[in-house]
């Protein structure tokens, strides 16, 4: 066996399901351990360590839908799609695309559990995305009603039914206090704390998930501050992105000139708007 089909195969073997035995005869036993044991060492870490990365990111996502549960859903969507990544922070990329086409997974109320699937890869991405150089006030001192600005990459916006932010901060705080999700030792108030999180009743909120200072932050928005600025980044000029956010808005037209500007000044202190 060349050196690149050992690899090929022993990646297939680490990478398949916990509950696969694979057939290590090409891995040579040692006066301790059996091929099988060797090779099994290498199988459990991997999989010790993929399922600490989703735990990492998507502590939320267990506390919507249960430990158990989790654990099942982790298994199964890793088992479709292993990393394919030089690094974990690729893991989840998928989840989304992936828990709507097998809903099973997602709980009594699969919408609840994908909200918090957006929201936590939109912090993955808020993370570490790339930026672009940021508008400053000066920029914005004569806007043209064709001009488009853009949104920085790393800035999701997302409109959910539950309030997965808060659930997300709570259940980040819990961690904090008690440790990881994946502790086999987390005590009872700290299980309790999760599934109180994941009771939450529906209610609508827009949230833009961005960073400032190396630090992710939720900032809820107004449905029309959401509308200008999905329309802005997707490419309408600012008279379009104005237009859409407004068309079927209850907001007097006499408080839309000071709503576009406290958003817009907010925008350019927290650096959002960048060019298209």
């Amino acid at each position: 066996m060349s050196l690149a089909e050992f690899q090929r195969r022993m990646a297939a073997d680490l990478m398949a399901p916990m509950s696969v035995i694979p057939d290590a005869g090409y891995v040579k036993p040692n006066d301790r351990l059996s091929s099988a044991e060797r090779l099994d060492i290498y199988h459990r870490q991997y999989w010790y360590r993929v399922i600490d990365s989703m735990y990492e990111d998507f502590p939320g996502l267990c506390a919507v839908i249960g430990q158990r549960a989790f654990d099942r859903l982790i298994e199964a969507y890793l088992a479709e799609h292993p990393s394919q990544s030089f690094t974990m922070r690729d893991l989840g990329s998928r989840l989304e695309a992936w828990l709507r086409g097998n809903p099973h997974y997602a709980g009594r109320r699969p919408e609840f559990a994908l909200d918090m699937v957006r929201l936590e890869w939109a912090h993955v991405v808020a993370f570490d995305g790339p930026s672009k150089d940021a508008l400053g006030p000066e920029d914005l001192l004569e806007p043209n009603p064709e001009m488009r600005l853009g949104l920085q990459p790393y800035i999701s916006l997302l409109d959910c039914h539950y309030p997965v932010d808060e659930i997300r901060i709570k259940v980040n705080a819990t961690l904090d206090e008690h440790g990881d999700a994946s502790n086999a030792s987390t005590g009872r108030e700290h299980r309790t704390a999760l599934r109180n999180a994941g009771r939450r009743k529906p209610k609508d909120v827009h949230i833009a998930v961005h960073r400032w200072d190396l630090t992710v932050y939720y900032r809820r928005l107004a449905r029309e501050e959401l509308c200008l600025l999905a329309a802005l980044r997707d490419g309408a000029t600012l008279a379009e992105a104005i237009d859409r956010a407004f068309e079927s808005s209850p907001m007097p037209i006499g408080e839309i000139p000071q709503s576009l500007a406290a958003w817009f000044n907010a925008w350019s202190a927290l650096g959002w708007l960048c060019r298209p």
